[in-house]
Formats: structure tokens, sequence, C-alpha cells
């Protein structure tokens, strides 16, 4: 079995577990939630491989990138990403890689193509 390297980012705004697996950006949430331990054993599961807490450079990238952006100094980020999901849920997130800084888009509008499961991009964690 393989590893995810994980670090944890802690910022006035919230503190963030952090994830990379070879060389890209598989995890960036808020460390304290509800779906935490849903959400690790997704990534988890579907990389076949185990949490190790472990920096390196992505990490590193993130954290400055994250750091630059809450200091208004960053509107784009260029982290490799990894998505780790449902085919539904990596088109929600490919979605949502388009909206632009500043700009908003509801739910629906990115989901156009497919609205009837609306709720699934959010519940469907245990995917």
């Amino acid at each position: 079995m393989t590893n995810i390297n994980i670090q944890y980012f802690k910022h006035p705004y919230a503190e963030f577990v952090l994830g990379s697996y070879e060389g890209k950006l598989c995890l960036c949430d808020f460390r304290y939630r509800k779906m935490r331990t849903s959400v690790d054993n997704r990534i988890q599961r579907g990389l076949n491989a185990t949490f190790v807490e472990q920096n390196n450079g992505v990490l590193e990238q993130t954290k400055a990138q994250l750091q630059e952006y809450f200091l208004g100094e960053r509107s784009v980020f260029d982290i490799p990403l990894l998505l780790v999901g449902t085919d539904f849920q990596k088109s929600i997130w490919h979605a949502l890689e388009g909206i632009k800084y500043g700009e908003t888009a509801t739910y629906l509008a990115i989901n156009a193509v497919n609205p009837r499961p609306i709720r699934a991009g959010i519940q469907g964690e245990s995917a």
C-alpha cells in the first residue's frame, strides 16, 4: 500500500488538512467537519493508500498559496490536483474550477446538464 502525505495548516480563518499523492494535491479540506472520516476514507480507498503525516513540496506549495490567497495576494492557484471521487463528483469539481475569482454560480447552473441529483455531489461522500 502506498502513502498519502498529509499536513495540517492552521490559519486564523480555519484549520485545514492537506494531502498529496504522487506529486498532486488530493485533499484540501477543513480539518474539523462532520464528514471528515467519510471524506478521508473515500480518498484512502480511492487511492489504495494510507495517510502518513509527512511534508513535501506539494504541501509546502499549497500552504504558501493558501497564505497568499488569504492575504489577498493570490486569486488563481496552480497546484497540480488529483480528484478522487465518483464521476459525478469529478464533473462538479471540474465545473467549479471554471468559476473565476470573485464570480458566483449556483449549483444548478454548474450542473445544468444533470439537474436532478443536485444533493448527490454534496452528500455523495460515501460513493
